[in-house]
Order: C-alpha cells, then structure tokens, then sequence
C-alpha cells in the first residue's frame, strides 16, 4: 500500500510531533508514505482570505506533482493541507474560469493538472483501506482505562464530508476504540479550536479554547486526539490564557496517531510525546506483549 504524502508546513515546524508519530505507526501497519518531491505550501489560511486564486495555484501544483510522480493518490495529514487541496480539486472541476487559472499558471512552468488524484486523509486509510481488524491485530499495549475526547476540528468533513458524516463524524472514535481506550461522548468535536483568532482577535480565541478544554474535562477525558495541528497548537499552548481568564483547566492535547503509537508498543519518545507543553502520561495496567515486526510494505 503505497501513498505519495504530503506533509505540509505545520508538520515540518509545530506540528512535527504529528508526523514524528504518522511515520513510524503508517509503517507499522505497511503503508508507504513517499514524501512529494519540492512541494509547497498548499496555500490555507491567510492565502485564501487574500487571493483565493492564487491560494489555489499553489495547491494545485503539488496535485500536479503527485500526477507526475506516478503514484495516484496523496495522504494530506493536515486538515487545512487536506482541505485546501480538496477545495482546489473541486473548483478545478467545477469553476471553468479557476480551471483556466490554474492551466495557465502550471503551464508557465511546464506542469499540468488533470484533475483526477484522489486526497486522502490518514483517518480515512486507516479505516478503509487498513482496516480496524488490522489495526487490533497490532495492539499490544491496549489503552484500558483511558478516556478520551475525539476532537476533529472544523475542516477535514465540512464542507467536503469525503469519508465520515459532516457533523457526526465517527472515524477517529472507532479507531481510538480498537485500540482499547474508552471514548467519552463529546458533541463540540467538531466545533472550531479558535484557529489564528488566538493570535488576532486574543480574547475570542482562548474563550473558544477554554470552552472546548473545559467541556472534554466536565464530561471525564483524560486527553483529547486530534487530527489537526492548528488545533493541537491551540488547544494545548494557551493553558496559561485560559487560566488567567477563566481559572484552571489542565489537559493534555496529543494527535490520534500518538495514541495509536503507544498502544503498538512504539518508544514513547520517538512519538514525539515530549513536544507538548502540557504532557500527556499513560501507563497500561498489564505489562505489554511483544511488539510484532511491521507490515511487510
């Protein structure tokens, strides 16, 4: 099972906790991951608000890249990579002025887009093309007792609900289950972290912070799993803020992956665990079975 993968630019600076984790667990489960060579930035947040035809361009070049690469469908672990790619997908087909924009912009530098590559999301491999048996065949170390909050963020099922429903999404709960932890219902999972209001608009954005950490902990989370490394950033780095406004609300914030890591036995520290400011620590209540070899690729 092989993937042309691009990793975005959270997930080479502040997410790289994400990818640290994706890795080795896509490895495990053999999935090859091959990085899109001289990729870009996909164009997401501030492009869009600015120049959404640009913003496009930029997306559709690394879609370019990957139909030239060979390999004809791309893993966007990001949700606003994933989703900006997907969006540059859709209006390609469906815009005949953007689809003329971007012919002539890759043109310019002899690439061509044809619009056909599938953008998957690991979420979406995971379940449907690995599968949840499979997943529960490398569980060595089962989060028993572990209680956790499936947080996906507002971008990887709205507006295009690809792979799981748009206001229920239930792909990362099944997945957090078959590794043996226990999901708490918890029905903001898809509302917005606050996105870059934490930089801009201060005030709006650690009250969003705060209403997300402080329901996931009324409702008996030891952590919450996200998909998103905007949302990790967010929901983890301003527990001071929201301290100083609202009083104290401490939880963990790890990516989906991280947990999958620890319950196949991978070294904790090669999980990127130790990245986060508040840190996530999980002990099995029975010793860990021997962890199998990966999936041969």
């Amino acid at each position: 099972m092989k993937f042309s993968y691009f990793p975005g630019c959270s997930l080479k600076g502040l997410g790289r906790a994400y990818e640290e984790s994706l890795l080795p667990v896509m490895k495990h489960l053999g999935v090859e991951l091959v990085e899109l060579d001289d990729w870009n930035c996909c164009g997401a947040t501030a492009y869009m608000a600015v120049d959404e035809a640009k913003a496009c361009v930029l997306a559709a070049r690394n879609l370019a890249l990957v139909e030239r690469s060979g390999l004809n469908q791309v893993l966007a672990p990001c949700a606003a990579c994933y989703l900006v790619l997907n969006k540059t997908k859709h209006y390609f087909h469906d815009y005949p002025s953007m689809k003329q924009t971007m012919d002539r912009a890759l043109g310019a530098v002899g690439l061509r887009y044809r619009g056909d590559t599938p953008v998957r999301h690991p979420l979406d491999v995971l379940l449907n093309d690995v599968g949840l048996d499979a997943i529960r065949q490398r569980v060595v170390r089962p989060l028993k007792g572990l209680k956790v909050a499936t947080y996906y963020g507002c971008q990887i099922v709205r507006p295009y609900a690809t792979f799981d429903d748009p206001y229920n999404p239930t792909t990362m709960d099944r997945l957090i289950e078959a590794l043996g932890a226990t999901v708490v219902r918890y029905p903001l999972k898809t509302k917005c972290c606050g996105g870059s209001l934490t930089g801009t608009v201060p005030k709006a954005g650690i009250r969003m912070v705060y209403i997300l950490l402080n329901e996931a902990r009324k409702r008996g989370a030891d952590c919450l799993a996200t998909v998103c490394p905007l949302c990790q950033f967010n929901l983890d780095a301003y527990h001071a803020q929201v301290k100083a406004a609202y009083g104290p609300v401490t939880l963990p914030t790890v990516y989906f992956t991280q947990l999958m890591g620890l319950a196949f036995g991978l070294p904790e520290r090669e999980l990127g665990l130790q990245r986060a400011a508040i840190r996530f620590q999980w002990r099995p209540a029975v010793p860990a079975a021997p962890v199998p070899s990966p999936v041969p690729a």
